[in-house]
């Protein structure tokens, strides 16, 4: 008897994944099934700070010069000025020495990387990452939006896990980008959980719509955190990152692992244009690409993918590390809630959308804002990253944006986003509709052997 390529997808799933596993991405996220056959699996295992490897600069000899709109920006590893058309802000630093932001209502306004200035009042009125404050703070002290599986939008999915491209998660504010790779025929390919189920498209095509958008916003940084769903060699990724265009604003880290105080600017990293920031969970190699960055030798998680409202703050991944290396790298604070289903042999994860005005909301139990304020209470300084599903939904639009800024201290005035929440009820249901059938549909299989 011969089944449908989508069934017969979720049976080499069931086959090849052990409900207590933890995957690239953790299988307990998105959609999975359980099964009692165990796996071997990466360990997540993470340098510690007592065996620091110290990285050549690959920055330090590179002069970059680029001309968006009717700006220059200039950068090089001793001083670099960057002057604006709106004739308000100039960006003095670089090198491996202090990055000073200055500037004021001239364009005839001096400055040093000393940071003195001929003219008062010294302000910042660029933005870094939407915010003029964050240009003077370190990389490492700053809370930033994910989108969790960020490429993964399909209306009526149960797979997907946001409602908005990445151009407009982008554009909204987003500076963290979440995903699940996976390695089919010689391409790297964003897929949730197997490519039968939702299947976005390649890693170069979607990183291609990210560097357009870099280009065109000199002034961010954008970070990557890329789930290796099938464990593959690091060089892997290198083709499809490089094809994309963002091979030169790539930033390499200086050691491993990197500690809080390792970090550079914001300005630093736009002065220098080096303002994309990847992390991969499994399988980094940084001895051999220094630039793509072990996850967990810099950054720990909580509990991922809860279907515990309380999203309690305690470090889940990677597993064993110490509390004192905790508090002195940077952590993401997994908040996407999901409902458990089982049905025979199927158990599955699927996104909770009927609570996201609660789940993403400021205030309230079980919202983001409530558990950002007891990590920043745990560990004595905010989450880096605040991973979340269908960010424009939430008690307003732009609540999660909102929460940001509150562990920032920053003022959020912009408009957002999409649509109210209700609307996205229906894609629940819908999404409800599909996995019904998947589950009958897999329990026939399970059933023919």
């Amino acid at each position: 008897m011969r089944w449908p390529t989508v069934l017969l997808g979720f049976l080499a799933v069931a086959l090849a994944q052990d409900s207590s596993t933890e995957s690239s991405e953790s299988p307990t996220s998105g959609t999975v099934v359980s099964v009692t056959t165990p796996v071997a699996i990466p360990s997540g295992t993470y340098q510690e700070f007592s065996t620091t490897i110290t990285l050549s600069d690959g920055d330090e000899s590179v002069i970059a010069s680029t001309t968006h709109y009717n700006g220059t920006m200039t950068a090089s590893n001793q001083t670099a000025v960057t002057t604006t058309s709106d004739s308000l802000t100039l960006l003095v630093g670089g090198g491996g020495g202090g990055t000073t932001v200055i500037g004021n209502n001239s364009m005839n306004a001096t400055a040093t990387t000393t940071g003195t200035a001929t003219n008062t009042p010294v302000v910042n009125t660029r933005p870094c990452n939407s915010y003029p404050e964050f240009c003077t703070r370190k990389y490492s002290n700053i809370t930033m939006v994910a989108t969790h599986n960020s490429p993964f939008v399909r209306k009526n999915s149960v797979a997907a896990n946001q409602a908005l491209d990445v151009t407009t998660q982008l554009n909204d504010g987003v500076r963290t980008l979440q995903f699940q790779t996976h390695y089919v025929n010689g391409t790297m390919y964003l897929c949730h959980t197997t490519c039968q189920l939702l299947d976005a498209g390649t890693l170069e095509d979607y990183l291609t719509d990210v560097n357009k958008w870099m280009r065109k916003n000199p002034y961010d940084v954008v970070t990557f955190i890329i789930g290796n769903f099938d464990y593959v060699s690091p060089e892997n990724f290198t083709t499809p990152i490089y094809n994309s265009g963002l091979k030169d604003l790539i930033y390499t880290p200086t050691k491993v692992p990197m500690a809080l105080n390792d970090w550079p600017t914001l300005s630093d990293m736009i002065l220098r244009q080096k303002r994309a920031v990847f992390f991969m969970d499994y399988q980094a190699n940084q001895t051999a690409y220094p630039w793509l960055m072990d996850q967990f030798s810099q950054v720990w998680e909580t509990p991922f993918s809860p279907t515990d409202p309380a999203f309690p703050c305690t470090q889940q991944r990677p597993p064993g590390l110490s509390e004192a290396d905790a508090k002195n790298r940077m952590y993401m604070a997994n908040h996407n809630l999901n409902l458990q289903l089982n049905l025979g042999a199927l158990s599955m994860l699927i996104p909770n959308t009927a609570q996201l005005d609660e789940t993403n909301a400021v205030n309230g139990s079980g919202s983001l804002g409530e558990m950002a304020q007891e990590c920043n209470k745990t560990w004595g300084r905010p989450p880096n990253f605040l991973l979340v599903d269908y960010y424009n939904y939430g008690d307003f639009n732009g609540s999660v944006f909102e929460v940001a800024a509150q562990m920032n201290n920053v003022t959020y005035d912009r408009n957002c986003c999409g649509k109210t929440s209700g609307a996205l009820r229906e894609v629940s249901v819908a999404g409800m509709s599909t996995v019904l059938l998947v589950a009958v549909g897999v329990q026939m299989v399970m059933s023919a052997f």
